[in-house]
């Protein structure tokens, strides 16, 4: 009974929270959570100086638990004071086999040195979905030396409808064996149009034209290592958009008319001649209260 009060006690005084950004996934996506620790103790919490000072659980809707990879790399050691909230962000994705389709929780235990007790997040619920596959092409990846067979990938474009009838463009980028490198959310999609014929250029980069709204096409380029390049928006004028192959090779946008976003990725001199006229990003302010920390880079396999 003591320990049990003992338990209660340290639940009350920190409180630990899993939040995640959206509730599906594909098999192979990055998984990014942030766990929130909020400190009422009275007195400040020095952490992180133990590789187990956060651990993660995943389970399945029927109680199996998923199979653990690697530990989730969380070292990092900080003063939390009293009153205040701490936030560490990870991508599960690399750490957790989550090969099927189904209803999972994710779990975050916070070890507590200084009084050697535990206190564990409620359960946080998200989903493996599949997509639709409407698009698949194999390449080489360019070699800096002519000897050897080229390294084989395979871009797949695939359509997943998320809840409310939201459809959402997906790249996956797998190995000569299906094996997932990469899978990456391109866009929202609308329901009355298909991307263009995708392309692929002298360099085996992918090249994305797809329509995201009633006059716009959202532009995407990606290399063969599932890496976006290149994002662009371009809307209808007297035509449609659409890819078009050079002479040398390369892939360009034909038709259309080119807008400046903020979400621009790779600009060009156009992005540079129309920056005042652009959409500008929204900055949110950092709360002094809230330190977070950028999770180490993902094991190797």
């Amino acid at each position: 009974m003591l320990l049990a009060g003992s338990l209660a006690s340290a639940s009350a005084q920190i409180s630990v929270e899993v939040t995640l950004d959206q509730q599906q996934f594909l098999e192979g996506e990055s998984l990014p959570a942030a766990v929130r620790v909020t400190n009422r103790s009275g007195q400040p919490l020095h952490l992180g100086t133990e590789p187990d000072w956060l651990t993660f659980t995943i389970e399945s809707r029927d109680g199996l638990v998923a199979s653990k990879i690697d530990e989730v790399p969380v070292l990092g050691e900080f003063d939390l004071d009293s009153s205040k909230v701490a936030i560490k962000r990870v991508d599960l994705a690399p750490y957790f086999t989550l090969t099927h389709r189904g209803h999972y929780s994710i779990i975050a235990n916070v070890h507590v040195k200084q009084w050697a007790q535990d206190i564990t997040s409620p359960p946080k619920s998200f989903d493996v979905i599949e997509g639709a596959k409407m698009w698949e092409q194999e390449v080489g990846v360019p070699q800096t030396t002519a000897t050897g067979a080229p390294e084989v990938r395979k871009y797949i474009l695939q359509q997943v409808n998320y809840i409310k009838g939201q459809l959402r463009l997906y790249l996956r980028v797998t190995d000569a064996y299906g094996r997932a490198i990469r899978v990456v959310p391109i866009g929202p999609l609308v329901s009355f149009g298909r991307p263009e014929p995708p392309q692929i250029d002298n360099l085996s980069n992918l090249h994305v034209l797809y329509q995201n709204g009633p006059f716009s096409f959202n532009y995407t380029v990606f290399n063969p290592d599932g890496e976006l390049i290149t994002r662009q928006v371009h809307d209808v004028s007297t035509n449609r958009p659409h890819l078009f192959a050079t002479g040398d090779g390369a892939i360009v946008v034909k038709g259309g008319k080119r807008r400046v976003t903020a979400n621009n990725v790779h600009p060009g001199k156009e992005d540079e001649e129309e920056e005042d006229n652009s959409q500008t990003a929204t900055v949110l302010k950092t709360d002094t209260n809230v330190p977070t920390f950028t999770p180490p880079s993902k094991p190797k396999r």
